[in-house]
């Protein structure tokens, strides 16, 4: 177990990538590009799986307490429009040779859980699943969750369709 992070889900994201030897760089999620009135939150890592291949990540950290991962349902894929937002402006700025992706990482409350063939990561007491979602994709098909709070989310269908495990990030 490494324990890199404060943020859970994006330490246990982080021991996947370390597992993988997927090469990466954490970016300091303190401090925001910009002036105080528009400033643009930083992406979680930048990853480097192959000399061609450039990833911006952002983590979103949920928690799964179904019985099984069989139809990928009950899983939670909101993100704010400010998450979608800063990494639109991270990938401009990057270049668009780089990809932007969500790594929805799912923490797993109950003790008996069909994981449907799902890579598990075990941190501490705890055990995480993850799915990636490019950032193109989850725009084209994302609706409104909740305007107070400026949320977005898909369709569980969408969810499905669209969703990957982080083993892409191998090939």
């Amino acid at each position: 177990m490494r324990d890199f992070s404060a943020n859970r889900y994006e330490r246990a994201f982080e021991n996947w990538l370390l597992d993988h030897q997927v090469p990466y760089v954490r970016s300091d999620e303190h401090k925001r590009l910009g002036s105080l009135r528009q400033s643009i939150k930083n992406f979680d890592f930048l990853l480097l799986p192959r000399p061609d291949r450039k990833v911006i990540a952002e983590v979103k950290g949920r928690t799964f307490r179904g019985a099984s991962l069989a139809e990928l349902a009950g899983l939670d894929c909101w993100v704010t429009l400010d998450d979608i937002q800063s990494l639109q402006v991270w990938r401009e700025a990057l270049g668009r040779d780089h990809e932007a992706v969500f790594v929805f990482a799912y923490r797993v409350t109950q003790a008996d859980v069909d994981f449907n063939g799902c890579e598990v990561v075990s941190l501490s007491l705890d055990r995480y699943v993850f799915f990636c979602l490019g950032l193109d994709d989850y725009r084209q098909h994302m609706r409104r969750r909740s305007p107070k709070w400026r949320t977005v989310t898909l369709s569980a269908d969408d969810f499905r369709r669209h969703a990957q495990s982080p083993t892409i990030f191998l090939s």
